[in-house]
């Protein structure tokens, strides 16, 4: 993680950020800066105050903003009020190591290739930080600036809730009834949170990292095993043995 001073602010480069200039070995003045996302950060900071929690600009690409999941509402309507109107989606993330190991590599797979299972990796939650498992994150755009903000918000295990985005843009409706769906996280004031895939009785939550992906682990992954020569090579192989 590298850290920059741009416009009075820090922004924290990671090494998906750094610039061809950084990598080239240019000092920290030569970081590109992005004026205009740092004003609508400047905004969003002051329309919700202590309710930004973490933020991170990625200079000409896009600015995430984690918020407190109680001011989760009032950030659509904030992000609305300045001119981002244009919802693009709500989803969720589990940021969980699977306590599986990678589920292509199912015990059928590590007898083949002889790999050994991996220690799960610390949880990390990627840009503008977070404190929990499970995070919501959803994107809006100003088609008239063309920029948009990634929202970001904590959700405990305990609490798996946050206010609906439906009465802000309606688009929310979907999304919030599959982000329920597939990671148990659910949305006060929705006005029809069903299933929109699984049977109404499906027990538990596919999206999530402790989901077990049971046909994994039954069968091997049909690449792995009874592999066939490419057209060609086998009979070359059979030229070289003789």
């Amino acid at each position: 993680m590298r850290t920059w001073l741009s416009v009075g602010r820090v922004i924290r480069l990671s090494s998906a950020d750094t610039t061809d200039a950084t990598a080239s070995g240019a000092s920290a003045e030569e970081v590109i800066t992005d004026e205009a996302r740092e004003a609508v950060l400047a905004e969003l900071t002051a329309r919700l105050g202590d309710a930004v929690l973490g933020s991170h600009i990625r200079p000409g690409d896009d600015l995430w903003v984690r918020v407190d999941r109680s001011a989760w509402r009032d950030a659509a309507e904030a992000a609305k009020a300045m001119g981002f109107t244009f919802f693009d989606y709500v989803s969720g993330i589990d940021w969980l190591p699977s306590p599986f190991g990678r589920d292509m590599d199912a015990q059928e797979d590590l007898v083949v290739s002889g790999a050994e299972p991996k220690e799960p990796a610390p949880i990390v939650q990627g840009y503008a930080g977070g404190e929990t498992r499970f995070q919501v994150i959803a994107h809006v755009y100003n088609i008239a600036t063309a920029t948009g903000i990634h929202f970001k918000a904590d959700v405990p295990d305990g609490d798996l809730t946050l206010p609906t985005w439906t009465g802000v843009f309606a688009g929310a409706n979907w999304h919030e009834r599959e982000t329920r769906e597939m990671f148990g996280i659910s949305f006060d004031g929705h006005p029809n949170l069903i299933n929109m895939y699984l049977p109404t009785d499906f027990q538990g939550f596919p999206l999530r990292k402790d989901f077990p992906l049971l046909a994994r682990r039954v069968r091997p992954w049909p690449g792995i095993v009874d592999v066939e020569p490419m057209p060609g090579v086998a009979d070359a192989e059979e030229g070289d043995a003789e």
